[in-house]
């Protein structure tokens, strides 16, 4: 927004049919000038009037976050949303009553009647509802909003329902984790089923680089082996024990490796 004019206590923003709109001083750039123009956020203040800040904050209008609940009263929790003024989530808005101290998955919404920026917990009514547009293979970003008993569910893209099976979950996740997946598969009622690594034939020979070079740079061993445990297999490598196998088996068909009980070697006449 173009600033318009400078005052002891700050500057006015164009806000063209909104009208003027304060920046306080304590957001004013150094050097700022009438006719400069600044990216700002805008909100209501305490006195229901529309107001900026150069302060980014954690979630916007039609965004989904994860925000901590800073304090609460008879009519609900605030949210610590990095500005100045908390975000208000309401009672109606909330599935079960928040508590201070602790996080909640919110989106972030214009209230119709107070026209005022609020929060709810109640995620669901603001997903789209239409077909996702992915494939198989997709590389989406997700958040993860709970746990349930299949696995957990997960936000796509901040706008479509997903779900990670417990089956094929092989590191620790958390609610409010942002993680990179991929989709598996869109369901015919739009949820999308999906996984924390790539698979497919592709996976597995680029990780097959990836083991021969670790061989290659441990003095010809490996320690691990197809009696690992998984959780280790994937600490060390971030792949499942199946990707791991399929692997082993590919460097051993190629005569890259030897198999012993207790590990992996890099065969003598093996190619860097």
């Amino acid at each position: 927004m173009k600033v318009c004019r400078i005052v002891d206590f700050g500057v006015y923003l164009d806000g063209g049919d909104k009208g003027d709109v304060l920046l306080p001083k304590r957001y004013v750039p150094h050097g700022c000038r009438v006719g400069d123009e600044l990216d700002v956020f805008l909100y209501l203040d305490q006195e229901e009037r529309l107001i900026a800040t150069t302060e980014h904050p954690l979630v916007e209008v039609g965004q989904i976050a994860y925000l901590e609940v800073k304090w609460t009263n008879q009519f609900g929790a605030f949210l610590d949303w990095g500005l100045m003024k908390d975000l208000f989530c309401p009672f109606r808005e909330q599935k079960m009553r928040m508590q201070q101290g602790r996080k909640y998955i919110v989106c972030c919404y214009v209230d119709s009647l107070t026209y005022r920026i609020v929060a709810s917990a109640k995620i669901e009514k603001f997903l789209s509802k239409e077909l996702p547009p992915y494939h198989h293979g997709d590389v989406v970003q997700v958040l993860i909003q709970q746990k349930t008993e299949l696995g957990f569910k997960a936000i796509v893209e901040g706008k479509y329902s997903g779900q990670i099976y417990q089956n094929e979950l092989f590191r620790d996740i958390h609610t409010g984790d942002e993680l990179q997946a991929f989709v598996k598969n869109v369901r015919e009622d739009g949820k999308i089923d999906l996984i924390l690594q790539e698979q497919g034939q592709k996976h597995v020979i680029d990780f097959s680089k990836q083991l021969l070079e670790f061989i290659q740079m441990n003095d010809g061993r490996c320690s691990y082996h197809d009696k690992s445990p998984a959780e280790d297999i994937y600490a060390q490598f971030g792949v499942s024990k199946k990707v791991f196998k399929k692997a082993v088996g590919d460097l051993y068909k190629k005569n890259l490796i030897l198999i012993h009980e207790n590990g992996l070697t890099l065969q003598q006449n093996a190619e860097s």
